[in-house]
């Protein structure tokens, strides 16, 4: 069975989208630590991110890579953090958090609820300074 995040890449599940090539795909965090949090998904459903291969791992990270500088340039922060966890969903992703302080990266804090009207329009920015 396909994991939530292949039905979200396929069209599935509704997401918002901000970035999406012929491998990869990012969205944003629909409980996320702080405002512009994204995540960025291989489209091939591997668990974990070491089984990916050398050139899908490289590829992966070179697609966050982009995502994370239009973030910073969509969303007013010192630096976009990025960390790995993967244990709520079996397919590999990676955060991207923009971050003024350190604690805008602790996920052991309560999750955010943002508006709809909100998502989408931190969505758009993001989306619209991918390049």
């Amino acid at each position: 069975m396909a994991s939530i995040f292949s039905r979200i890449a396929a069209g599935e599940i509704p997401s918002y989208k901000v970035a999406e090539d012929d491998r990869h795909f990012a969205f944003l965090d629909i409980s996320p630590v702080h405002p512009g949090h994204v995540l960025v998904i291989p489209k091939k459903e591997v668990d974990y991110i070491f089984d990916l291969t050398d050139e899908e791992y490289t590829s992966l990270m070179l697609f966050a890579k982009r995502v994370a500088n239009a973030i910073k340039k969509a969303i007013p922060c010192k630096k976009v953090g990025v960390t790995v966890i993967g244990l709520d969903v079996p397919h590999t992703h990676v955060h991207l958090v923009p971050m003024n302080t350190g604690a805008d990266m602790n996920f052991c804090a309560p999750k955010l609820t943002l508006p709809d009207e909100e998502m989408r329009k931190i969505a758009t920015k993001i989306s619209t300074c991918f390049e």
